[in-house]
């Protein structure tokens, strides 16, 4: 009896931990903290003026509220990641126009 729970167990936190790797995305997490370090860098250092800040910043809100809509249904699908790929490649594009203009 003591097996048998504790086998249950067992196999209720493998697919909780599963479950959870679906809806990781450690790659866009990490992809927008050195984006948001390099747009305060560049205010800091002056290459990036008040109103490119915040366009810049809006710009990041939107990829994680997108972010947490693929989250939502609790599986992250190839297709989501590759527009959240694509849209973060935009974001670092536009950050880069901004620090070099």
């Amino acid at each position: 009896m003591k097996i048998q729970k504790l086998l249950l167990g067992f196999v209720l936190v493998l697919f909780t931990v599963a479950a959870g790797a679906q809806t990781a995305t450690p790659k866009v997490k990490d992809r927008q903290v050195t984006q948001q370090k390099r747009i305060l860098k560049g205010v800091k250092d002056g290459e990036v003026n008040k109103k490119e800040a915040v366009k810049l910043e809006r710009q990041q809100r939107r990829i994680n509220r997108s972010k947490k809509r693929a989250k939502a249904d609790g599986d992250v699908t190839m297709k989501e990641r590759a527009k959240l790929h694509a849209r973060q490649n935009k974001a670092s594009r536009k950050i880069k126009k901004a620090k070099n203009n």
